[in-house]
């Protein structure tokens, strides 16, 4: 009688195991086998982190092994259970492995394909192709599109974590519910004393040091003591947590009236500011998306305010790039001076703080949110409607799209919504960052998402012009690293550019990110076809590295540069000023975010930069849904070149005051998941 032995192992993560009765079916290309209960006596099978080992027995063999049915069914009370995976010992002593990595949940079965990756048209049997296509029926089913917002990118159909398909939930809930990780965050910072002390003004600069002294690094201590000097403030243009708005300056704007005779003195090769443009070292920062958003009214006793400035930024002699003029805001007039460095010490500061919560805003609404974490969630819902889990493109991405859906739908629940947490600090909160969101998709194109075009389309690209720009010179070299492990899979599995064209599934994927996910928006420009592989290689690096590098470069300096509350204000409580020579200490107090505020704002941009329990950083590929040693090589090619990379940022950062290690790839995690 013939023998099959099937190895299964339960998951490491918390409640993996299960209790309730497991069954298992072999479907052979001959026959199947009978529905046969796993079970050994006097012993608990499928514990947490187990790998148990049955005996299923035939009358005749089964031919080719195509399928594993798995059948959970309650014993006492539903208990869910997580399967890494099965693997098959044929009665001739050939293994067949069956990648799972989903969670049994209620009475449900589950039918795997074995693990060598197969794009739809490699399918020759009836049997395969009905089984690809009922995978897909039910995702369909499963992870539906829905419009949170008008104008948005769209979303999960879930209003809370817990209405999510158990294979995307969280582990535990518990470790990434804001509300207790902002707990969390204020006791570990002991602000509780000014959690509730909105209106309470601190009293001068010396006093924000009071829930900033308990935790600080290198960064962040550096931060506090220059931020007042305009090399500190022009440095975060090009490597802070917002390093995406400076663009090199080819024509002053006829609404930035700025003269030659305003900047003459901060000028230092004695070229005219004409001659400086054309020289490539005038850069500009410009905040017009801010121009008419509603700023915070939820608390009826504190008036807040959004400014949209305009910014000038000057590369010296030293390749330091400096602010020499800032307008605070879009239509010049006598109410809108152009404040200088040569105008009273607090004119210029207030100027640059609210040049620095402007940026705040367009961090946290745009670059981090916008551009992230709802773009990765519009990749990974399409993914799942559209890739069954046997496609190689499903199994390059599932790694970087892990426990994004979950994260952005608690935000949704707890974060962003009317009356969340981002209202109770931040300046665009109350509606403010929805209007923010929904104007910025007018600029927010497929090309715009492709790092290199990004940094070529800002007129950055020129090492030679802007050698310090760390973020763009590491952000270069991971894209291309990327990009090469990404080609790599894809020539493995698509022989030519005729097998891109004809793979249904992936122009499935590629319409449905178009149509769907950004609506058919006419400006997106996001492609509904690809035609080469060339295409089909640049599209996943997109994806990728906007899940990883991008994410990591935009989310964990946050606590960095923005803790101490003066260089990054959520929020401010006057409005800018109209005229020169109003500035003085007790007003830049004034508008700066009060005792409540700031402590809020302190716990959401530490709790932020927190790296997960157990995360897995890019390179890391610890569930093995390829099985194909072509594809193994070249991942330990790619963590090769990922270890080089970090070796040499390492050997930069040697020495450095103001070390940039946020693209660093030990340091980058493979998915948006915080």
């Amino acid at each position: 009688m013939p023998r099959y032995t099937v190895t299964i192992a339960t998951g490491n993560q918390w409640f993996a195991g299960t209790d309730d009765y497991v069954y298992i079916t072999l479907v052979g290309t001959e026959q199947c086998s009978e529905r046969t209960l796993l079970d050994k006596a006097l012993y608990n099978d499928f514990e947490r982190g187990a790998v148990d080992t049955y005996d299923v027995r035939v009358e005749e063999e089964l031919g080719e092994i195509v399928l594993v049915k798995i059948e959970k069914k309650k014993y006492w009370m539903n208990d869910d259970w997580y399967c890494k995976y099965i693997t098959v010992k044929m009665p001739s002593g050939e293994y067949v492995e069956f990648p799972c990595f989903r969670w049994l949940v209620d009475d449900k079965e589950v039918v795997l394909r074995d693990g060598q990756a197969r794009l739809p048209q490699d399918d020759k049997t009836s049997l395969v192709k009905q089984h690809r296509q009922k995978e897909l029926d039910l995702r369909r089913k499963t992870y539906r599109w829905k419009e949170w917002q008008p104008g948005f990118p769209m979303s999960i159909d879930a209003n809370r974590h817990k209405d999510l398909p158990r294979d995307i939930q969280f582990d535990s809930e518990k470790g990434v519910d804001f509300v207790l990780n902002y707990a969390k965050a204020i006791e570990n910072l002991c602000v509780n004393q000014f959690m509730h002390m909105f209106q309470s003004s601190w009293t001068d600069f010396v006093d924000f040091e009071r829930i900033f002294v308990r935790i600080k690094n290198t960064i962040s201590e550096y931060v506090m003591k220059h931020w007042k000097e305009d090399f500190m403030f022009g440095y975060q243009f090009l490597n802070g947590c917002n390093p995406v708005v400076i663009r090199k300056c080819t024509k002053l704007p006829d609404k930035f009236p700025v003269t030659h005779d305003m900047v003459a003195v901060s000028l230092e090769r004695e070229l005219t500011l004409e001659q400086e443009i054309e020289a490539g070292n005038i850069f500009i920062a410009d905040y017009e998306v801010l121009d008419g958003i509603s700023a915070n009214t939820t608390d009826p006793c504190t008036l807040q305010y959004v400014a949209a400035p305009i910014c000038l930024l000057y590369k010296n002699a030293r390749n330091k790039v400096l602010p020499i003029a800032i307008q605070l805001g879009q239509t010049p007039g006598e109410d809108t001076p152009i404040f200088l460095p040569t105008d009273g010490q607090n004119d210029w500061l207030l100027a640059k703080i609210w040049v620095r919560s402007a940026d705040f805003q367009h961090h946290q609404t745009i670059t981090h949110l916008l551009r992230t974490h709802l773009m990765t969630e519009v990749f990974a819902i399409a993914m799942f409607r559209q890739l069954p889990a046997v496609h190689p493109v499903y199994k390059l991405l599932i790694p970087h799209i892990r426990f994004t859906i979950a994260i952005n739908t608690k935000a949704r629940d707890q974060l962003i919504n009317e009356c969340g947490i981002f209202d109770k600090a931040n300046a665009t909160g109350g509606g403010g960052h929805v209007q923010l969101v929904q104007k910025s998709m007018k600029t927010l194109t497929f090309r715009s998402m492709c790092f290199p075009d990004m940094i070529k389309a800002r007129g950055v690209d020129n090492k030679e012009e802007l050698p310090t720009y760390f973020f763009r010179d590491d952000g270069l070299t991971v894209w291309e690293a990327t990009k090469s492990f990404v080609s790599d899979v894809v020539h493995i599995y698509y022989a030519s550019d005729e097998t891109v064209q004809e793979d249904e599934e992936i122009q499935a994927f590629i319409k449905d990110v178009c149509s769907f996910g950004m609506q058919d928006f006419d400006q997106c420009e996001f492609p509904k076809s690809l035609k080469t592989r060339a295409e089909l290689t640049e599209y996943l690096t997109v994806v990728v590295f906007t899940a990883s590098a991008q994410h990591a470069a935009v989310n964990f300096g946050q606590y960095d540069w923005c803790s101490w509350i003066p260089n990054a204000p959520s929020t401010m409580r006057k409005p800018p000023p109209n005229k020169k020579g109003l500035a003085d200490v007790n007003l830049i107090i004034e508008s700066l975010p009060d005792r409540g505020r700031s402590s809020w704002h302190l716990g959401a941009v530490w709790a932020l930069s927190q790296y997960q329990e157990n995360e897995l950083y890019l390179g890391m590929y610890p569930d093995e849904h390829f099985i194909e040693k072509p594809v193994k090589a070249a991942m330990e090619k790619f963590r090769k070149k990922l270890a080089e990379i970090t070796s040499s940022i390492k050997r930069r950062n040697e020495g450095k005051k103001l070390p940039y290690y946020n693209m660093s790839p030990d340091k980058i995690p493979n998915s948006v998941a915080v």
